[in-house]
């Protein structure tokens, strides 16, 4: 059985060397899809609680809401640094308080304090969700993730290889002690 929760990211981006209007600085509310599966936990007889998934994946994806995504070769991503550097705000603002914790992967880094991702590829739908995935993986048993921004949609389906080790009382992910750590329950070994 799946829990599925869905939100929003607004972003700004561009593709560069795109030969089309997608060249252009624009913005978008993206809207992402997460399915989690796994076995119906019989204590609160769910699979995954919804809040939690989004609380999972919303610390790391905040970094993608009200940011500016790059591509690495991107001449201007120097220049945005530059007046963000000039601005004072390149190494964060006080105000800049809905950031997660930086992240470098293969294909994306986050750069929370001055709200702004590079990415090694175009940040399109399909780049957006290999992203995602690889940013939760070990995290959820993310089975597909759905991604729509604009007028483009793209999904992506992955195995269900694992099943996560959850607290009875709330469905939530253990730790590796074995303790729950909204409720305090501990696993019995």
């Amino acid at each position: 059985m799946r829990s599925i929760t869905t939100f929003d990211i607004q972003y700004a981006h561009r593709f560069y060397g795109f030969k089309g209007e997608a060249q252009y600085l624009h913005g978008h509310t993206g809207t992402m899809t997460i399915e989690v599966e796994d076995t119906v936990n019989q204590g609160v007889n769910m699979v995954f609680p919804c809040n939690e998934i989004k609380k999972i994946a919303w610390d790391v994806l905040k970094n993608f809401d009200h940011a500016l995504v790059l591509r690495e070769d991107d001449p201007l991503l120097p220049a945005v640094l530059g007046v963000y550097k000039e601005q004072g705000i390149l190494d964060g603002h006080p105000q800049n308080t809905m950031k997660g914790p930086a992240f470098k992967t293969e294909l994306a880094t986050a750069y929370p304090d001055c709200r702004l991702v590079v990415t090694k590829e175009t940040m399109t739908v399909e780049g957006m969700i290999k992203i995602t995935y690889g940013l939760l993986k070990d995290k959820l048993n993310i089975v597909k993730i759905t991604f729509t921004s604009g007028d483009n949609e793209a999904s992506a389906e992955f195995p269900s290889d694992k099943s996560m080790d959850r607290c009875p009382l709330c469905g939530i992910l253990l730790t590796e002690e074995g303790v729950c750590p909204k409720c305090g329950y501990r696993k019995k070994s």
